[in-house]
């Protein structure tokens, strides 16, 4: 009789619980990041969006020196996307523009557009969605910024929601 009982219970439970999964996982899929400021193309970005942007790899280590496999986009491949300057447009007042990256925890984070470009520096800096080979958790994306060697992960934001360029003032 108990593992009848128990049986039941799992039924019923999957049957209540099943349908806030499915709505997590579409809320999840429905999640973007804005991308806005002085730029000549605003859009928003999401993860079937993001999926079709080249993809790159990063690695990483964490706090405790473990290293870990970040997929995603190369943040200034977005920017160009978006009508950001860049390359050769990179010089003179567009030099003063900068980056201001939101996260849903009310965390930001400021790169330089010269940071950023492939013409003055070898570091990447992307838009991940996963690491290890699996979706990013929970308190981490859907969303991240990662940071190719730099030494201090302050600017490896989680859980980014806006992307905004700036001109210094």
């Amino acid at each position: 009789m108990k593992k009848i009982t128990l049986i039941a219970f799992t039924i019923l439970l999957g049957l209540f619980i099943t349908p806030y999964l499915s709505e997590a996982q579409t809320t999840i899929n429905q999640v973007s990041v804005k991308i806005t400021g002085e730029v000549k193309a605003p859009f928003d970005i999401n993860l079937d969006s993001l999926n079709k942007f080249k993809q790159t790899e990063v690695i990483r280590k964490d706090k405790e020196g473990k290293d870990h496999t970040y997929s995603g986009v190369i943040l200034s491949d977005i920017l160009q996307k978006a009508g950001v300057p860049s390359g050769k447009d990179l010089r003179g007042k567009n030099l003063t523009k900068y980056v201001l990256i939101d996260a849903g925890d009310g965390y930001q984070v400021v790169f330089a557009l010269a940071e950023l470009d492939k013409d003055f520096t070898d570091r990447l800096v992307i838009v991940a969605d996963m690491v290890d080979g699996k979706t990013l958790p929970a308190g981490e994306g859907p969303f991240r910024i990662i940071v190719q060697d730099e030494k201090k992960p302050a600017r490896c934001i989680k859980m980014i929601t806006a992307i905004k360029i700036i001109s210094a003032k």
